[in-house]
Formats: structure tokens, C-alpha cells, sequence
């Protein structure tokens, strides 16, 4: 799986819109059926957006994107070739998940993030 590197990737893949959506993320997809100028030519690609606004330390930030970019290795293969963006939209609760980089936290990261891919195959799978 490739990763997203550049702002006009990124805005080309979250201008089409978001295919599922979780309690704390949105994904969004940019199917690639012919060469796209912006984009690996084989292959899924995957950009993760962690914004300060829900996740103001920087090690939760890096923690949820290191478990982005980990659960997504595992389903690269399952997922059809599209460019997608996983968009943090709200913050984990700090008084349940205590330190950034909790087991806790990575369980419920992991759990969400499941779900979220699962959706996406779901929706890839209906005509």
C-alpha cells in the first residue's frame, strides 16, 4: 500500500466523498479505475489526517496514525485499488483513555479502525 504524501492528493481523495464513517473517523475514497496523474499507478494508497483539534498531543496523534497505517497493511490486499484518507472527526475521551498510548486506547483504535474497513467492503461489495 502506498502512502498519500501531498496536499493535492489528499484534497483530490477527500473532494469524493466519505464511503463509511465510525464513532471517531470518516473514510474517504477516491476509486481508481484508469491512471490518475496524482497517484501510484498499482495498488491501494492510504493517507491518514489526525488533526490537533481532536487530538492534542502529538504522541496521540502518532499513535493513532501508526495504527492507521498498521491495520491498513493488514487489509491492503482485501481492498479494492482506490486512494483513501482516514480522517480522525472527534477526540477519545482523556478521562477514559488516560495516556496516549495505552493499551486501552490502541484496543479501542483497533477496534474502530476494524469496523471502518470492514464498511468499506461492504460497500465495495454491492453493485
Amino acid at each position: 500500500m502506498h502512502r498519500l504524501k501531498t496536499r493535492p492528493q489528499f484534497q483530490a481523495t477527500m473532494a469524493a466523498g466519505t464511503i463509511a464513517r465510525t464513532a471517531h473517523f470518516a473514510l474517504h475514497c477516491l476509486a481508481l479505475e484508469s491512471p490518475h496523474p496524482l497517484f501510484a499507478p498499482e495498488g491501494a494508497s492510504l493517507g491518514a489526517l489526525v488533526p490537533k483539534r481532536w487530538a492534542r498531543r502529538a504522541v496521540t496523534r502518532n499513535t493513532i496514525r501508526r495504527q492507521i497505517y498498521a491495520l491498513a497493511r493488514q487489509w491492503d490486499a482485501r481492498l479494492p485499488q482506490a486512494a483513501y484518507v482516514v480522517r480522525l472527526r472527534s477526540a477519545f475521551d482523556r478521562t477514559t483513555f488516560v495516556s496516549a498510548t495505552s493499551v486501552a486506547l490502541k484496543r479501542a483504535l483497533r477496534a474502530e479502525l476494524q469496523q471502518l474497513f470492514a464498511r468499506t467492503l461492504v460497500r465495495a461489495a454491492k453493485p
